[in-house]
């Protein structure tokens, strides 16, 4: 005689708990299917139809009904006590997911550089059964995006950072500190500059550098002015490029006065034409200090060539590479970024140069001195500064 077939008669709670346990997605795969499989058979299902179904042999559909007859809802779903239960994701499967989130899409074939929780969810739940980690193929972006929370990693972020390819860094930036320590000496406790001795060679100290692409843009309409319905300007998107400009600028650190030269290039003949302004500026028979970086156009056959003309008349002192922030000049540019280029609008290139040799007419009736005061303690003012003449040198 045949065996009796299971029937299986669920209460409304008992069908909305298994409803819920196959939604979940942080639980085992194989409590999915027990749910499933309690379910289909509750409808009246064949137990070849929900082997079907659930994707699974007949055999552990009837131990699963088996299992019910037994003890119910809870001694269908999950395993006796004394077997234990596994954790919900395990360390290993957690590994796992990290591991992933920890290299690039492209590295798994796809087309994007970082991660979303979307798209690693997916990669996560096709690839989880291949894996060994069956139970991760119907994991949910949120039991992701935890488990990466959990373990501080956000693969979708980039943070970028600036690596050290200058070997010489420390010695060039203890140079540039160097020079800057001498300087601070050279004023006395009212912040006012000591003049130099008569019996001794004056050096002029400037801080310099350029800022090219100096973007000149015009407006296709009128700018409207705040009024009484308006609290700020209102300018049309749309803007016409007219072309850019090179600023070449140096602070004097004992003065503060900035010095411009706009040009609508930037190479080395520029480079030497600041250095002709510097030339006609200061008192023939001082020295010119400079501290700038390492530009080709700083150091090139042209430059040198120009140098050697004027002997012992100039001297650079370079930052590392990677080191601009080294230089003061640079807080100076952004300064003059946020007061005075940023949304500026002109009608023709010449008022753009036009207005930054105003700007630097307005910061000389005014004159700040620079002062650099980050990490001088250490520095021995009696060392000396190296400095680079160039006339000599072949170009790097």
């Amino acid at each position: 005689m045949g065996r009796k077939s299971i029937v299986i008669n669920l209460s409304a709670e008992e069908r909305e708990y298994l409803e819920t346990q196959t939604r979940a997605r942080t639980i085992q795969a194989q409590t999915v299917n027990r749910a499933r499989i309690l379910l289909l058979k509750a409808e009246g299902c064949p137990i070849n139809e929900i082997a079907d179904k659930v994707g699974i042999n007949r055999k552990s559909v009837m131990l699963c009904l088996n299992k019910y007859a037994e003890g119910g809802v809870e001694n269908a779903l999950f395993d006796a006590p004394g077997r234990g239960r596994n954790a919900e994701i395990t360390d290993d499967e957690k590994a796992w997911i990290i591991n992933i989130a920890c290299q690039k899409p492209i590295d798994f074939g796809y087309a994007a550089e970082t991660w979303t929780y979307a798209k690693l969810t997916s990669h996560i739940n096709k690839n989880a059964e291949a894996a060994g980690f069956t139970r991760l193929s119907t994991i949910h972006k949120s039991t992701v995006h935890s488990i990466l929370d959990e373990a501080e990693i956000k693969p979708f972020r980039i943070k970028y950072y600036c690596e050290n390819r200058d070997p010489d860094f420390e010695s060039k930036m203890h140079n540039v500190l160097l020079v800057y320590k001498q300087l601070s000496m050279q004023f006395d406790k009212n912040g006012q500059f000591i003049p130099w001795e008569e019996d001794k060679q004056a050096i002029h100290m400037l801080s310099y550098d350029e800022k090219p692409g100096i973007q000149a843009t015009a407006t296709t309409s009128p700018d409207l002015l705040p009024d009484e319905n308006h609290s700020t300007i209102s300018r049309d998107y749309e803007y016409k490029r007219l072309g850019t400009v090179s600023l070449l600028a140096g602070i004097d650190l004992q003065t503060g006065e900035a010095i411009p030269l706009i040009s609508e290039t930037h190479n080395s003949k520029d480079s030497i034409e600041f250095l002709k302004v510097l030339d006609s500026k200061y008192p023939k028979g001082d020295k010119i200090r400079l501290v700038l970086d390492n530009l080709k156009v700083h150091t090139s056959e042209v430059t040198r060539k120009y140098l050697s003309t004027v002997p012992g008349r100039f001297e650079f002192v370079f930052t590392p590479k990677h080191g601009s922030w080294l230089n003061m000049i640079e807080g100076f540019f952004s300064k003059m970024t946020k007061q005075m280029l940023r949304g500026i609008r002109v009608k023709t290139k010449e008022e753009l140069k036009e207005r930054i040799y105003k700007y630097f007419d307005e910061i000389n009736e005014e004159p700040v001195i620079f002062h650099w005061k980050y990490n001088l303690d250490d520095i021995d003012v009696s060392e000396e500064v190296i400095v680079d003449t160039l006339s000599a040198k072949k170009s790097s």
